[in-house]
């Protein structure tokens, strides 16, 4: 199965590869795609308080025109900064959203509005607590003490300077509209805190996906693609594990180079997508049949590595030859009418202070035997 999703990974990566070389040249990035639902949200909010204007320009509290001014202000201020994004501009920027340009240019026109309008004036500082609210959530510290140091200024000196009249509230309509003018914003942060939550529990699901696709690259890092046994890499790292082992517990250890027999010779006479198939069936064979506590790698071309702690050499002989046999016993037939596929082994038991290099030399000697031998045969070194 894990040589399968390698070979389907493999295909994966070709296809989108060639995928990737066809895609149109002006298609758009994905960060600029991502911050379009940001400014399609920043005009569907000013839609919304010019809404609330527009009821207090029915009341009489405001010209006709505030609504109008605030809506098209808003909005052209917003097509501003999209025009910037789509243009690339953002990109030359570590904060791709440009947001303390963003809060200065609409804390700004909040400011604006309140002097053309002071009648009405708490309605657009209401809206400053809302500007503040989404840009806190990209907004580095420094960013968030300069945004607010300059707020605090222009809205001290339009408190010093200008005479701002209290709250209307003559009128039903009157209230309603300041009633509304705190509402709308209260019900805007509302709808941040669930975009922030959404955006943690994205996170969140991304941080999952990242770790399993961590584990996924450590896995296929460790495995053999054709085959789906260890690599020589890992197998060699499990042997020093092993014999450290062994010599701390003074427990057996034994090992088996295994060599599927006259492989080169299958190659050439059915072809190498059928090699490859008699090596996944032979090592899916060897999976089936060993402990969970074995270990088994390929070395190298046809040649395996098994290795099987708490195991003295005569039991290591007899497992290796109850292996033998099964190989031996397959149907090989299936791949092509007539075949025949048999392998041999060379067994080492470890010994006091042997270490790596030793224990594979006396297997390997063993393995030579084996074939000279006769093959499909096992022996011990």
């Amino acid at each position: 199965m894990i040589s399968a999703a390698s070979s389907l990974q493999g295909q994966s990566s070709g296809s989108t590869a060639v995928r990737a070389n066809t895609l149109p040249s002006d298609l758009p990035k994905p960060q600029i795609v991502s911050r379009r639902p940001t400014y399609a949200a920043q005009v569907a909010g000013y839609a919304l308080n010019a809404l609330v204007l527009l009821l207090y320009a029915y009341a009489g509290s405001i010209d006709m025109i505030i609504p109008a001014a605030f809506f098209f202000s808003g909005v052209s201020l917003i097509g501003v900064f999209a025009l910037l994004s789509e243009a690339g501009v953002n990109e030359h920027f570590e904060d791709h959203y440009l947001t303390i340009f963003q809060v200065v240019a609409h804390v700004a026109l909040q400011l604006g509005f309140l002097l053309a309008a002071p009648q009405i004036g708490y309605a657009f500082l209401t809206i400053l607590f809302l500007i503040f609210g989404v840009a806190a959530l990209r907004m580095t510290p420094r960013q968030a003490a300069m945004a607010w140091t300059l707020t605090a200024i222009g809205t001290a000196l339009i408190f010093l300077t200008a005479g701002l009249p209290g709250i209307p509230v003559t009128t039903v309509a009157e209230r309603l509209c300041a009633a509304l003018c705190f509402v709308v914003p209260l019900g805007q942060c509302a709808f941040v805190g669930l975009f922030g939550d959404a955006l943690r529990q994205k996170l969140y699901k991304r941080g999952i996906e990242l770790s399993e696709a961590y584990e996924r690259i450590e896995e296929l890092a460790e495995l053999d693609e054709l085959t789906g046994s260890f690599n020589r890499r890992c197998i060699m790292k499990m042997l020093d594990d092993e014999i450290d082992r062994a010599h701390r517990s003074e427990t057996p250890s034994s090992i088996a180079l295994i060599d599927l027999d006259w492989f080169k010779r299958i190659n050439d006479a059915y072809g190498h997508p059928t090699g490859d198939e008699v090596l996944r069936t032979f090592a899916i064979t060897i999976f089936a049949n060993i402990r969970n506590a074995d270990r088994f790698g390929r070395y190298g071309g046809e040649e395996f590595l098994l290795i099987l702690p708490g195991t003295s050499e005569d039991g290591a002989a007899r497992f290796l030859d109850r292996l033998r046999g099964i190989i031996a016993d397959l149907d090989w037939g299936a791949f092509s009418p007539g075949m025949q596929v048999t392998m041999s082994a060379g067994v080492a038991t470890l010994r006091p202070e042997e270490y790596p290099d030793a224990f594979l030399a006396r297997a390997d000697s063993a393995l030579y035997a084996a074939k000279a031998g006769g093959r499909n045969r096992i022996a011990s070194g």
